[in-house]
């Protein structure tokens, strides 16, 4: 390179990156040692725009443009709500299912998801976590495992009342045959989250991070706050 500028001085060198000529400045001296500068009458914005251009070099493969659109701001917190709404109606649904097919139980359920999602928002505005769509998910997946958790203590506390124990052994029994199984199945998607954190990028992690909150406040919740209620 040290040869060519040598011999080509005050002409100018092309520079050409994947076909096009990217820059054509004049050589005033021989340059030697590997570095070099341009110089000229280019804005702030058009030298910045240059020396990207010059670092990212040429790229390995031809680029073909199937189709260029222009996302507005807008578009991001169009889709939170959209995503929020979702959850909210969602929540509601359960709500009320739970209220009619379980009845006091149900009602215990619904605080013990709601007292769930409270705690789980916190955290995360503790944490300064930004609300996204993959966070909304890992929301909404955790209210869905608060339901399971508590339903399925209740079925096991109507295997007790059926069995004829009393309120008092049903409801002791309901949640100690419930209690391994509960913390198996959390514990087992928290080792997925885990992996998810581990290997995923940044809007995977978001997500992963959200679950891995949302499963640990359900097992205090589920297996700790409903049995104060009773």
């Amino acid at each position: 390179f040290g040869r060519i500028t040598g011999e080509n001085v005050k002409r100018r060198l092309a520079i050409i990156l994947d076909g096009i000529v990217r820059s054509a400045p004049v050589i005033q001296e021989r340059i030697g040692g590997g570095k070099a500068q341009i110089t000229g009458s280019y804005t702030p914005a058009e030298g910045h725009d240059l020396a990207i251009v010059l670092r990212a070099g040429a790229l390995p493969a031809t680029v073909k443009i199937v189709q260029n659109i222009t996302v507005g701001p807008t578009l991001g917190a169009d889709s939170i709500k959209k995503g929020l709404t979702a959850g909210l109606i969602g929540t509601i649904l359960v709500i009320g299912f739970m209220i009619f097919y379980y009845r006091f139980s149900g009602v215990v359920a619904n605080y013990a998801m709601i007292l769930n999602v409270i705690l789980l928002l916190g955290a995360l505005s503790l944490l300064g976590a930004t609300l996204t769509l993959p966070g909304i998910a890992g929301i909404i997946l955790s209210i869905g495992m608060a339901v399971d958790s508590n339903v399925l203590i209740y079925e096991r506390m109507r295997e007790e009342f059926h069995a004829g124990k009393p309120l008092k052994a049903g409801i002791d029994g309901g949640y100690d045959k419930a209690f391994w199984t509960i913390i198996d199945s959390h514990v087992t998607t928290l080792i997925t989250a885990f992996a998810l954190f581990l290997f995923g990028t940044g809007p995977i992690k978001g997500f992963a991070v959200t679950l891995s909150l949302g499963v640990i406040l359900n097992l205090f919740t589920a297996l700790f706050g409903t049995r104060v209620v009773y």
